[in-house]
């Protein structure tokens, strides 16, 4: 699995990973910060903005109704102003003289003319002539939607009418069931105060009056337009108000006077627009962002392309020393690290120049020579082990024939000249694991002869070993030493077992006997033999195969030997599978 490590990556990555890491990334998530937060606080004081101008709205509307509520209530309780309408009167002056004696009373209404449309007092009294002030209630103001509210509400208190165009406050005067007639009293409000009102404050959305069951009866929208959307009798219900995608939502509901009781306020904002100078700030820290990444980057590779394109013609030409190719570093007398470490790779330079003149070249001579010596060592070994065997088996037939006669010695013969044709035949320093055991078996045959039923021999190979080369008379020597000193020596039969197998990826190679073996202290001395580091002479035997195969192996061949006094000798070789270089 792929670990992810700073030294894989190059100079000028780890750069600009730094300033990612510890300036891009910091600065980038600070202002993300600082304008959520001030987004939220914005939004907040913008809500709270929007809720004390919807207060602030609701009290200055309230006491528009209150004022028109209180004269409502003064036409209502004014003992002249029922006499003049519950008057029978039967002529013209005597109408003019009473409407004369209360025309003080309308002046009430026409102090607080900026706030009211209009005051009319509305009378089913026929003898009364229609004025400025009284008109007849007729057939077709009964029919009016505001009537069909009022008829039947109490006298008691105005009762609230808004329509999209109109906000009234109507008041019956007097009960009808202690007059013969009915008045009723009705004061519009200005509506271009209301809109001007509204307009004025600080609150930026659309404005909507809601009745007690949460219909709407009046709206005044962002844009200054007064409730085009309402159509006449229509019922329009809060939840069909068309709101924004982010709206903020802010109501106030009346609830301290009996006639605007359940009556509500309602204020709905764009989150979008009121925070749209906000948003639009973000985009600025996005700007901000890619110029702060883009223009200290484009810094970073410029500085690190004076030290990227030098340490990289540094890291050249120390390559091409590995080629045997020794150069100089142009130097410009730079006074940083790497001009530094320029210098000290041309005196470097200079310094493995003269090495090589002076010792390498020597060096080689002398390994060249080493090899030669071993060459010829190697070649002697070779040349000492071949008639060594061939005595010994000659000299075997020769003993056998002196105590038997000639009768028995012609497989012994005929093994020896197996022996011959292979030493003559073997021209290379490499035989396979086949050719070496069809040697052993005929040493072994022989030695039989010799010793007669007194030796017995197996022989176990993993047949996909049978050919892998090894060297040459390898295995012979050891089988020569179990048999003359290990099988001659013990009283009884003499066994000798020879396996080869594999072991961790190498050969292994068991000889073992059970002939008289050595003691501890012999063993020792033999170890030391085959340890000094002395020249051969004449002298043949497991040594030279064990001195043979250390030139040939070198650290990839390691033997054991494990003896003891009166139970036999067993040695392992471990060899690698293929040969060495020869």
């Amino acid at each position: 699995m792929f670990k992810f490590s700073l030294h894989h990556l190059k100079l000028r990555n780890k750069l600009v990973f730094i300033y990612i890491v510890c300036v891009f990334i910091p600065i980038v998530l600070t202002n993300i910060m600082f304008y959520n937060v001030m987004t939220t606080k914005i939004k907040n004081q913008k809500k709270a903005d929007a809720e004390l101008a919807i207060t602030q709205m609701k009290k200055e509307l309230g006491v528009a109704i209150d004022d028109a509520a209180g004269i409502t209530y003064l036409y209502s309780i004014d003992k002249s102003l029922i006499h003049h309408l519950n008057t029978e009167y039967k002529t013209y002056d005597q109408y003019i003289e009473s409407l004369a004696a209360i025309s003080n009373i309308f002046n009430r209404s026409d102090k607080e003319y900026k706030m009211l449309s209009s005051a009319v007092i509305m009378s089913d009294n026929p003898t009364i002539l229609v004025s400025g002030d009284i008109v007849k209630l007729d057939d077709a103001i009964r029919a009016s939607d505001w009537y069909q509210h009022v008829r039947d509400y109490s006298n008691t208190y105005p009762f609230l009418h808004v329509t999209p165009e109109n906000i009234s406050v109507i008041q019956k005067i007097a009960d009808q069931r202690d007059q013969a007639y009915e008045h009723i009293i009705k004061i519009d409000l200005n509506m271009e105060y209301i809109a001007q009102l509204i307009a004025l404050s600080s609150f930026e959305g659309d404005i909507y009056i809601l009745d007690p069951s949460n219909q709407v009866r009046y709206s005044h929208l962002v844009n200054g337009q007064l409730g085009d959307q309402l159509a006449a009798g229509d019922k329009w219900t809060v939840n069909e108000i068309k709101k924004p995608d982010e709206p903020i939502v802010i109501q106030k509901q009346y609830q301290d006077r009996r006639y605007m009781e359940g009556w509500t306020l309602y204020g709905v904002m764009d989150e979008k627009k009121i925070l749209y100078e906000v948003r639009q700030s973000g985009q600025f820290i996005l700007w901000f962002a890619i110029i702060n990444f883009l223009v200290p980057t484009l810094i970073i590779i410029m500085v690190s392309r004076s030290i990227h394109t030098r340490i990289k013609d540094i890291l050249v030409h120390m390559k091409s020393v590995r080629n045997k190719t020794i150069g100089r570093i142009p130097y410009n007398r730079e006074r940083d690290e790497i001009g530094e470490l320029a210098v000290e790779f041309n005196r470097m330079s200079e310094r493995i120049e003269n090495l090589i003149n002076d010792v390498y070249v020597a060096d080689i001579q002398k390994k060249e020579l080493e090899i030669r010596q071993r060459q010829a060592q190697l070649h002697a070994l070779h040349s000492q082990i071949n008639p060594h065997f061939l005595f010994n088996a000659l000299e075997t037939v020769r003993m056998r024939s002196l105590m038997k006669g000639e009768a028995e010695t012609a497989n012994t013969i005929h093994n020896m000249a197996k022996i011959f044709r292979k030493s003559i035949a073997w021209k290379r320093s490499f035989v396979t694991i086949r050719d070496e055991l069809e040697l052993i078996e005929s040493f072994l045959e022989i030695q039989k002869y010799r010793f007669d039923n007194k030796l017995q021999f197996q022989i176990a190979v993993e047949q996909s070993l049978l050919e892998y080369e090894i060297p040459k008379m390898t295995l012979l020597p050891f089988v020569e030493n179990a048999s003359i000193h290990g099988v001659e020596s013990s009283p009884g039969i003499g066994f000798i077992t020879i396996q080869i197998g594999q072991d961790k990826g190498r050969i292994l190679v068991v000889i073992a006997d059970n002939g008289g073996g050595m003691g501890e202290e012999k063993l020792e001395e033999l170890h030391q033999y085959f340890s000094e580091d002395v020249t051969m002479g004449d002298s043949v035997g497991m040594k030279n195969v064990l001195t043979r195969l250390k030139l040939c192996y070198g650290n990839s061949f390691d033997y054991t030997i494990d003896s003891h006094a009166g139970k036999g000798t067993r040695i392992m070789l471990r060899l690698p599978m293929g040969h060495a270089n020869h």
